[in-house]
């Protein structure tokens, strides 16, 4: 029987994972951050690889939205080709159902680097089509303390220096894994954003305010403009109330545990949560809300337009001709 090459490629990879998990746990001199450093190797380079084939790129920090953003797309995809509701895009996987639909990588970019080294730069993305995905990062960072409290698995934790022990949101937000590494990956895009080919900023509060004129732009963008009829009926299927009721019932089993709640009794383990603007908020009292802005003011880069406290984005205006990019 012949399988499909995505499910090849993606059966590969969990075997090269679970070779080094097993390794690291029987062979002693595999020591644990050696083992750390392969497996983000590993991952690296089959972010590499797919890099190369795709025809876009959707890139975001964790928590951005790109659930959402992956489901309005495919939602475009299956009903232009008939497709099955619960095939979301998984790289190349609608592309070889139909081979129209685009290759579209969806990364955190959090692996790459360590397999080709560019960690202060953006080189590898420079000939690309790049759709930034970013959203408020202090909404990030608390969405985040959720992903990892409740569905973060202890491996994931480990590969990408998330604390081990338990801790209070705001502890979280404040340390390194939190507030302040979202910022580290928001500025370094920004500074590089000039040097990539084809490069689109798509915002998180954007997407939420007008859903159809956003979904639009960023399909034009790929070269897959679509009908005002097409664009309504994604925005509907990716719904809020929608998408909850999809990850209550498994619509989507097909992608592995992506859109699947970890403990369907409690509503913080899903992925799908508040779907909120500014809902960070919530989440701290005035002291410690004050603290988290000043961090935002004085910091994050300024293309995000995210620097008001709990004003809402400001507009951001049209990205800018690309740059020479000297030495590549």
């Amino acid at each position: 029987m012949r399988y499909p090459l995505f499910l090849v490629r993606q059966l590969g990879r969990t075997v090269s994972k679970k070779v080094v998990r097993t390794g690291a746990r029987h062979l002693p001199f595999l020591a644990k951050e050696r083992t750390r450093r392969l497996e983000r190797w590993l991952r690296g380079r089959e972010d590499f690889r797919k890099l190369q084939l795709c025809d876009a790129v959707v890139v975001s920090f964790g928590k951005s939205g790109r659930t959402w953003l992956r489901v309005l797309l495919s939602r475009v995809f299956q009903l232009r080709h008939g497709l099955d509701e619960r095939f979301i895009i998984g790289f190349d996987n609608l592309h070889y159902r139909t081979g129209a639909a685009p290759r579209i990588l969806f990364t955190h970019d959090n692996y790459l680097a360590d397999y080709t080294g560019h960690s202060d730069s953006k080189a590898d993305f420079y000939d690309k089509k790049v759709i930034l995905l970013a959203r408020d990062p202090r909404d990030v960072a608390v969405s985040q303390f959720f992903q990892w409290k409740y569905r973060m698995k202890p491996n994931k934790k480990d590969i990408n220096a998330y604390p081990m022990e338990d801790q209070a949101p705001f502890g979280f937000v404040m340390s390194d894994a939190g507030l302040p590494k979202v910022i580290d990956f928001m500025n370094l895009w920004a500074r590089e954003a000039l040097r990539i080919q084809d490069f689109r900023l798509v915002r998180y509060e954007d997407l939420r305010v007008d859903p159809e004129a956003t979904l639009k732009g960023v399909l034009e963008f790929l070269g897959t403009p679509a009908s005002a009829a097409e664009i309504a009926d994604a925005v509907a299927f990716a719904s809020y109330d929608n998408m909850k009721r999809m990850e209550r019932q498994r619509v989507f089993w097909l992608s592995g545990g992506r859109l699947v709640p970890k403990d369907r009794s409690n509503p913080d383990s899903y992925k799908v949560r508040r779907g909120k603007a500014g809902g960070y908020r919530d989440d701290f009292d005035a002291a410690q809300l004050a603290q988290i802005d000043r961090l935002v003011e004085s910091t994050l880069d300024p293309l995000y337009g995210y620097a008001g406290a709990g004003s809402g984005p400001a507009p951001i205006e049209p990205p800018a001709p690309r740059a020479a990019a000297s030495g590549h």
